[in-house]
């Protein structure tokens, strides 16, 4: 057949099969007229090259499995050599990875440092009246009811402060502990569709008004006031610092809390598994009342101290 032929057939390109030629995985005969003259066999060698591309084998590593079908097994991957040039492509992949893996660390790194040099202030976050209009309101799904009543799990969780908090031992008088999504940097993006999702937007203007109000909740009678997320314990040492919350966050990466007292999550587009907005008055152990769905969040302290008032 000729090189169109050949490449139609085979599902790549002329220049392809140009290419596999020049690299000797095919040796086309020449026929009088000088034009190449390509056999069955040479297609079989050109899907084999390209089915290899698809699975991360480069052409110049297929010749292990064109040297196997040669010897007329029905597979390319029939030989020990195959077998080696899998694990090869294997370890080639993980130096990249973990390549990879070294330069996101550093791009991090710098990023964070960028951030913490350009936007020395949350000026916009902390202003709580700066929500953008028409967030999608949450509705109940009844993903709460159950909570009243229920004991803290004796769990415990690394607090951004260094201190280690065991949530079934909380001492007397209310904890406030608030659950949130996720808290985002200056200069860094929110996952893509952040603000469609009902009730995800809002969680640093949250933990200002829980700063603002700090004073008026211990005022109420609250002993403690926390908040708990699933990012880890060093993002939020930078948050408490950053927006100089008097009160520590509690990490929970493994959502031990949420498996355990079933309580509501969703998935982010690039996050993963995420917390639900929701907040937990816990008084002797047991949780006494929960706050859910929670809107808007840069008020959400003012309705825990108008709740304190009204159960004092």
């Amino acid at each position: 057949m000729r090189i169109g032929e050949l490449a139609k057939r085979s599902g790549v390109t002329v220049k392809a099969v140009r290419y596999y030629e020049s690299l000797g995985l095919i040796r086309p005969d020449r026929l009088s007229n000088g034009y190449r003259d390509y056999r069955e066999e040479d297609m079989r060698a050109v899907i084999e090259i390209r089915e290899l591309a698809v699975a991360g084998i480069t052409a110049r590593q297929a010749i292990s499995f064109l040297n196997c079908l040669s010897l007329g097994h029905e597979h390319g991957d029939d030989c020990a050599s195959s077998l080696v040039a899998y694990r090869d492509a294997i370890s080639e992949i993980d130096r990249a990875i973990e390549s990879l893996r070294a330069k996101r660390y550093e791009l991090v790194q710098r990023l964070d440092q960028s951030a913490s040099r350009t936007f020395t202030k949350e000026s916009t976050m902390a202003d709580l009246n700066t929500l953008p209009e028409g967030l999608p309101i949450p509705v109940d799904d009844g993903a709460a009811d159950h909570l009243p009543g229920v004991s803290m799990p004796a769990l415990t969780l690394q607090a951004s402060d260094g201190d280690r908090v065991n949530l079934g031992e909380l001492g007397a008088g209310r904890t406030v502990i608030y659950l949130y999504p996720l808290t985002g940097r200056p200069g860094a993006d929110l996952p893509d569709g952040w603000e469609s999702i009902p009730g995800a937007r809002g969680c640093t203007s949250e933990a200002c008004d829980f700063r603002d109000h700090f004073d008026d909740l211990r005022s109420a009678g609250v002993s403690a006031v926390y908040g708990l997320s699933s990012q880890n314990v060093g993002y939020q040492a930078e948050v408490t610092e950053r927006l100089r919350l008097p009160f520590a966050m509690l990490s929970d990466e493994r959502f031990q809390v949420a498996d355990v007292l079933d309580l509501p999550t969703f998935d982010a587009p690039g996050q993963g598994r995420l917390y639900s907005r929701l907040t937990l008055i816990v008084s002797d152990g047991q949780i006494e009342h929960a706050f859910y769905p929670i809107f808007p969040p840069n008020a959400h302290a003012q309705q825990v101290l108008a709740w304190l008032h009204e159960h004092p």
